[in-house]
């Protein structure tokens, strides 16, 4: 008997304005870090993340998008990195994080922050990529950091990731 091995194929880019709706999908699907109220984040502010303030990433797997990052300038810090629970632990988190980090540190050198909510896996997954803890920030959660120095020192190991043609 013959066993068929079915793999998705993935694709990574650069986030449109058409992909909002799936952005907003995979945001409103995630099981941490849950929005209180979904129409917090609209789809005109996923448009001025992507468009103006800074860019963001998608991937999609067989045409469905299954996670996002969005890295914001103007404010220097990572504005969303999501997941769909279906294709977690894929990998797929790691390779938006890392895209998204040697495009901003190919725009500037200042210091990116971001949030999360303590006791999560995405705590420990930016513990595991380097990220220092900075204190707290809004309602309780930890705030880290990634510096040029640190993201560039890490980018020198043997298997940091090849740099994003984004």
């Amino acid at each position: 008997m013959t066993t068929t091995l079915i793999i998705p194929t993935w694709h990574y880019r650069e986030a449109v304005p058409a992909d909002i709706a799936g952005m907003q999908i995979v945001r409103n699907a995630v099981k941490e870090n849950v929005l209180s109220n979904p129409l917090l984040v609209t789809d005109e502010d996923c448009l001025d993340y992507i468009t103006r303030r800074g860019k963001g990433w998608i991937c999609e797997a067989d045409g469905r998008l299954v996670g996002f990052a969005i890295a914001d300038l103007q404010d220097r810090n990572i504005w969303a990195l999501f997941i769909h629970p279906q294709w977690e632990k894929r990998g797929i988190g790691k390779t938006l994080h890392d895209t998204m980090l040697d495009w901003y540190f190919s725009q500037t050198t200042d210091t990116v922050w971001l949030s999360t909510a303590p006791g999560t896996r995405a705590e420990s997954f930016y513990r595991k990529q380097g990220w220092k803890e900075a204190g707290t920030h809004g309602k309780g959660e930890i705030k880290f950091e990634m510096s040029h120095a640190k993201w560039q020192e890490g980018s020198l190991r043997p298997n940091a990731p090849v740099a994003s043609p984004f």
